[in-house]
């Protein structure tokens, strides 16, 4: 079984300090829970295991099963040139890009929010009202003009701006808005009751804030879309996230020919210690899949052993307090899994 050195996870929670939800989950039981910080530091209203908390771009997961229904429905095709569904939106993306490229970040597409550039994750990064973006429609004039920066299928880059484009493809299929398709296709189907995208200016009690810095109550609501998209932004529990592992390795979200897909290595990250799938990332070397977020106001990860059904997820409520617990439990996992636990 997984081992965790409680004294390097006490130090690690000091250290920024850790404000969210640490848990650890094998098959049906849960071996280790922490609830730290706040959920509400104006208020001191203590952090919970049970709070919803976002989880950035672990959600983009969301928008490739999304897609990939669509797919197994026969409604959409990997290969299928996204052109025939942008029409002459967003001209400067390449006719060739296919739905499976900006699946597995190979599209070569300008990205409007490109982190390998100088950026900050506090910057106010988006061009228009943030109350403006209820759907991925709404994002066309931010995704308008960013020039290919290399040819489709060359290689691999890390992109933002792909899911947002999936999430509007996923609305002109369906006809729904992003928010209505993603729960019907995905988080209904896999049990998922605590996850979805409460808007950032009216969150409910159990919703955890986001937090800008370690210290002090200046929150991201400004800094993020009202409503999360195609690219990152739900919110949800460390127990609906080992429910979701679960569900999407027993087939009850796609089927298991179309999950073994997306788990397939396609590409390495050698700069996040990691490979890359289709709509879901892996350990660099061993077979864990991870799901990772980093935004203002959060700081997440989730890994899951499908060997052992187990579940590693930190949901950190700030910016960057929850990296060293990460990697305490990143040491942990790799640990496990070279002694064959």
């Amino acid at each position: 079984m997984m081992q965790v050195d409680q004294g390097r996870l006490d130090e690690a929670i000091a250290r920024r300090p850790f404000t969210g939800v640490i848990a650890i989950d094998v098959g049906d039981r849960r071996v280790l829970e922490r609830a730290e910080g706040f959920l509400h530091r104006a208020h001191g209203v203590r952090m919970r295991a049970d709070a919803r908390i976002a989880i950035a771009s672990g959600s983009k997961a969301f928008t490739a099963l999304a897609i990939l229904r669509l797919v197994e429905q026969g409604d959409l095709r990997l290969d299928q040139p996204v052109r025939e569904l942008l029409g002459d939106d967003l001209p400067l993306i390449d006719d060739a890009v296919t739905v499976e490229q900006l699946l597995d970040h190979t599209s070569g597409i300008g990205d409007y929010l490109d982190e390998e550039a100088d950026w900050e994750v506090d910057d106010f990064v988006l061009p228009v009202p943030v109350h403006t973006l209820t759907t991925a429609e709404a994002f066309l004039p931010i995704l308008d003009g960013f020039p290919q920066a290399f040819p489709p299928g060359e290689r691999f880059a890390y992109n933002n701006g792909a899911y947002v484009v999936l999430a509007v493809l996923l609305e002109r299929v369906t006809g729904e808005t992003y928010h209505q398709a993603v729960q019907r296709l995905v988080l209904d189907p896999a049990g998922m009751s605590q996850t979805g995208f409460p808007p950032l200016d009216a969150l409910p009690a159990d919703v955890a804030l986001g937090y800008l810095d370690d210290e002090g109550d200046l929150v991201n609501t400004l800094h993020l879309p009202v409503l999360g998209n195609g690219d990152g932004g739900a919110f949800t529990t460390a127990t609906d996230l080992h429910t979701f592992w679960r569900a999407l390795l027993d087939g009850r979200i796609v089927g298991r020919e179309t999950a073994e897909a997306m788990m397939r290595p396609r590409n390495e990250v050698p700069d996040e210690q990691m490979r890359a799938g289709m709509g879901l990332f892996l350990h660099a070397v061993h077979p864990v899949l991870t799901l990772e977020g980093y935004d203002a106001g959060a700081s997440f990860c989730s890994w899951h052993i499908p060997e052992t059904e187990t579940t590693v997820s930190v949901l950190g409520n700030s910016s960057e307090g929850g990296w060293p617990v990460m990697g305490v439990l990143r040491d942990a996992i790799g640990d496990a899994m070279a002694a064959g636990a």
